[in-house]
């Protein structure tokens, strides 16, 4: 999307687009195609070291070159640092390296004009175009640059547009990464490492020797980095072992290319690229990668959406599952599976290319030993309803929380047995001390974090028993999705060879679409009976310890219609029933605030909880509702999220995080729960975004129309936008 201000202005073929990527804009390229700045004897006070509000009526010595007198924006001639530092000094009140509606600067400074050479100055006014100028100095500053030429509509530009634009220009191309030996010193290490001696270390299954090879050698060429190369056993991995390997914390290799090195003209391996979620969360997650894979094929990255999926393929066929995150502790456990979809996806935008139809048969048959080998096998398979549960296998405490995440749980046990919260973790770990309920209490710990939602009262202490409704929908859409891709590409019979074969299924076998069509017909038969509620039009999560439906109203009952799951009367009955217990000012919620209960000193937040949304509810609610036909309500919610992270965008110095508190106006990036909220601390300008919420933003952008759009660039509120437009007679919405 360009900015309207961007229209009807002429450039000339050599002219630099206002709107240009940072490295083009800041780079060598930018600075060859840049006009060249003309000396003369004007007086020059560089912009930022003139007081806006003083010398005003101060005659000038000499007059300089007149500005251009026409529609296009202004340029200004800027030098860097001293700009940047008056501006701070004036703006920044808070100290926070941001400029937002909260600092209590004049809100104004004057820049130079590049026409005049710098010598007639306009006022940059709001705190809206003080940030972007906040923002693009300090990405010209990262370039080494000291002075610059400065476009007005770079600082005005609509603000869904300029979000727009660096979600595909910048934001995904600083969230990705590879591994490989370009960066493994980098990526290897873990912020969440709590050894005394952290390192990069890699961890390679038996069936990728090539990439043990690759490593060890990396690790003779460069001792300095002190890789550690480890490999995988063959056997399965057990929660044990995973314990064990908590004194060595390292990554989980991913896939890898072959390619020709241009430097030595000799064949070697290198990282397939994948998208991170940002912030602390700076390895290959699971549903975080399908959310993200949305907005890249909206913005024409095919190949990142394409390689994540190759990513998935590998590690489901070498390690047996798609990871919650490529790290050792995380080895038993998984993450709400989307293969299906997120194959068929790109496929949709690769079908023309050669081995298109390659790529989409290992993904099926992927899904399909995932399907069997985690989802329909114990402990997450209840045979009694046939549902599914997220139940990872695990022994002790998590590693990977802050030290003090499990203070309050294990204090009493540490008491108890007269040790200190240290040593009792290393007694508990080790199983010397057995403590039953802790296991329980671990065991659903574990189901939290695997199934996304960590923390939420929904599923605190109870999680590994609920066949959840989330949980069943995908699954669902995994069967649909293997029967229908079966009959229509691979002629009603796929091949499975070995490596794509789980336990318990027969190598070499033949998979068929009836198969499949039966399993989905199965599944949504048990979730009619298990898990939808009737007299309150949605579904719930089936406790099948106690046998019973629990009564937590979540968000999640969506995802029922995001899978095609519910018939056209249940989705009905959600739209007119459930819908209205969601909807808030900033789109959905994640659960009810009845439902969540009364929260205080001693029952916290929980950031999956009321007031919480999360953009993959957003995403899954809109395409769920869209399916049945819903548009107007799925052009409704979108534009609430969508307002809501414009606006805190245009307020707080381009600020996009992991969560939002949907029901405040204001500032609804802060957040009161645990973990914080990631995306946030930044200094100067935010870089990389937050992976799924700028996938739903550009997501959303296809979703509401045209008058909504200009509506959003304008800041307007929904219920002024459903007023006006009302009045105005307009009813395509």
């Amino acid at each position: 999307m360009k900015s309207p201000y961007a229209r009807n202005i002429r450039r000339s073929s050599g002219e630099l687009d206002p709107y240009s990527a940072a490295h083009i804009y800041y780079g060598q390229d930018g600075l060859a195609r840049r006009p060249k700045i003309r000396a003369n004897s004007s007086i020059y006070e560089p912009a930022g070291t003139r007081n806006a509000l003083a010398d005003e009526t101060r005659p000038p010595t000499r007059r300089a070159s007149l500005d251009n007198a026409g529609q296009a924006p202004r340029k200004f001639l800027v030098p860097v640092d001293a700009t940047l530092k008056e501006l701070l000094r004036r703006e920044d009140t808070d100290g926070n390296m941001q400029i937002t509606i909260e600092d209590e600067g004049p809100k104004v400074l004057r820049l130079g004009t590049f026409a005049s050479n710098g010598f007639n100055q306009f006022d940059i006014r709001g705190t809206y175009m003080l940030s972007n100028l906040l923002q693009e100095l300090t990405i010209a500053q990262g370039f080494g640059r000291k002075q610059i030429v400065l476009d007005e509509s770079r600082l005005n530009e609509n603000p869904v547009s300029r979000l727009s634009r660096l979600i595909k220009t910048s934001f995904w191309d600083n969230l990705t990464r590879r591994i490989d030996g370009s960066v493994i010193e980098k990526v290897g290490l873990d912020p969440k490492d709590w050894t005394p001696d952290p390192r990069p270390r890699i961890y390679v299954p038996r069936g990728a020797p090539e990439q043990y090879e690759y490593y060890t050698r990396l690790a003779k060429q460069r001792p300095d980095i002190r890789l550690d190369v480890q490999w995988l056993p063959s056997e399965e991995i057990t929660g044990e072992f995973v314990r064990d390997l908590n004194d060595k914390p390292g990554l989980l290799a991913v896939a890898m290319e072959e390619y020709t090195d241009p430097k030595t003209g000799k064949k070697d391996l290198r990282g397939l690229p994948f998208v991170v979620p940002g912030g602390r969360f700076n390895e290959f997650y699971g549903w975080d990668s399908y959310m993200e894979s949305i907005g890249l094929l909206i913005n024409d990255r095919v190949d990142l959406a394409k390689s994540m999926v190759l990513n998935f393929c590998f590690c489901i066929q070498h390690y047996g599952k798609i990871f919650n995150a490529n790290r050792s502790y995380y080895l038993g456990r998984s993450q709400p599976p989307f293969l299906t979809d997120m194959a068929l996806r790109v496929y949709e935008r690769i079908k023309s290319e050669p081995g298109a139809l390659d790529f989409l048969k290992m993904a099926i048959r992927a899904a399909i030993k995932e399907y069997h080998g985690i989802w329909m096998a114990e402990p997450r398979l209840d045979p009694i309803t046939g549902l599914s549960r997220y139940r990872p296998v695990g022994v002790g405490v998590p590693p990977e929380t802050e030290s003090s995440h499990f203070t309050h749980i294990l204090k009493p046990y540490a008491e108890k047995h007269g040790m200190s919260n240290e040593e009792f973790v290393l007694a508990y770990n080790s199983c010397s001390i057995k403590e039953p309920e802790l296991d329980e209490y671990f065991l659903h710990d574990r189901a939290v974090r695997e199934s996304g939602h960590d923390t939420s009262y929904r599923l605190e202490k109870v999680a590994a028993n609920l066949a959840t409704i989330d949980l069943n929908s995908l699954l669902y859409k995994y069967e649909v999705d293997i029967a229908r891709t079966i009959h229509v590409f691979f002629g009603d019979k796929l091949y499975m060879p070995p490596q794509f074969c789980a336990s318990g299924m027969t190598p070499e076998q033949f998979e068929t679409s009836a198969v499949w069509d039966r399993r989905s017909k199965r599944r949504r038969a048990a979730m009619d009976k298990y898990l939808w509620n009737e007299k309150k039009g949605m579904y719930f999560d089936y406790d099948t310890v106690k046998q019973e439906r629990t009564h937590y109203e979540s968000a999640t009952t969506f995802w029922a219609m995001w899978s095609g799951a519910a018939t056209p009367r249940q989705a009905a009955a959600m739209v007119i029933q459930a819908l209205p217990k969601f909807e808030v000012f900033g789109g959905l919620v994640s659960g009810t605030e009845e439902s969540r209960g009364v929260t205080g000193l001693s029952r916290p937040n929980r950031q999956w909880d009321y007031p919480y949304g999360w953009a993959p509810q957003q995403i899954l609610a809109w395409t769920g509702l869209l399916r049945y036909g819903y548009t107007e309500e799925a052009e409704r919610l979108a534009y609430k999220w969508l307002y809501m992270v414009t606006k805190a965008f245009f307020d707080f110095n381009g600020v996009v995080v992991e969560k939002y508190d949907v029901t405040r106006p204001i500032d609804p990036h802060k957040v009161d729960a645990e973990y914080g909220n990631q995306g946030s601390d930044f200094k100067g300008v935010a870089r990389e975004g937050f992976g799924w919420v700028n996938a739903s933003y550009v997501y959303g952008l296809t979703i509401v129309n045209v008058h909504m759009k200009r509506a959003l660039g304008a800041l307007t509120p929904w219920e002024t936008f459903d007023r006006m437009t009302e009045q105005a007679g307009i009813v395509d919405h």
